[in-house]
């Protein structure tokens, strides 16, 4: 058989979009955008996004250490009891930190048969509903609960193949026979680029991660993880 029928399996993820919420007057947290794409066949779906807080991430952890005792995990960009939700490169950091915490997840076989793993990743249950659902506990199995959960949001590969033929569009002196006599496509989104998808990145610009922290409260409101 030709080997170059063999498709190269990946997986593709990034940790993106910061955005604060408030839980009450002095209490507000920051979650992140969780964008998944692959091809493998651990994965129930192809193509997620889903929102965790950095707590999240650390429950994950736990469980992943609890079922995989010979496995030395990755570790999680430290807690910070001071952490301040206005500042950019705190945020920033401590993004970059998640994005690399699950690479290395990911990467490592025995842990992507946890199906805890996979409801942190691809649904977007609570914390006591990831745990139940894991135990069989609830009326709906793994695979329904990441089935359930929509994915409405651009990925970052297509973000950037969309710009580049919108680009293309207004560069060229012929006109396009999929767009409208204003300018704007009416085709299909631009599909992702295999050829690109192996790598970790995160494209998304400084002035968008932050448009969502610039009407945040006074600094002197606490920060819950």
């Amino acid at each position: 058989m030709d080997s170059t029928s063999f498709v190269k399996e990946f997986i593709s993820l990034w940790v993106r979009d910061p955005r604060a919420h408030k839980e009450d007057f002095w209490h507000t947290y920051i979650d992140y955008e969780i964008c998944l794409h692959t091809n493998s066949m651990c994965f129930q779906k192809k193509t997620s996004c889903v929102r965790r807080r950095y707590s999240e991430f650390v429950w994950l952890r736990q469980r992943l250490q609890y079922n995989a005792l010979l496995i030395e995990l990755p570790k999680l960009p430290p807690g910070n009891p001071f952490f301040n939700f206005t500042s950019e490169f705190q945020v920033s950091q401590r993004m970059q930190g998640l994005q690399q915490f699950l690479q290395k997840v990911l990467e490592t076989p025995l842990l992507l048969s946890d199906s805890r793993l996979h409801l942190f990743l691809q649904s977007q249950l609570s914390i006591a509903k990831m745990d139940a659902c894991a135990q069989g506990q609830t009326h709906y199995t793994v695979a329904q609960a990441i089935h359930r959960c929509p994915c409405d949001a651009r990925f970052p590969i297509e973000e950037q193949c969309h710009e580049e033929d919108s680009k293309t569009f207004w560069d060229s002196d012929c006109d396009s026979t999929t767009s409208s006599g204003l300018g704007q496509s009416v085709g299909p989104s631009t599909p992702v680029d295999e050829s690109l998808a192996h790598e970790f990145q995160t494209t998304i610009s400084e002035a968008e991660l932050f448009s969502s922290l610039s009407t945040s409260p006074s600094n002197q409101q606490h920060v819950h993880s």
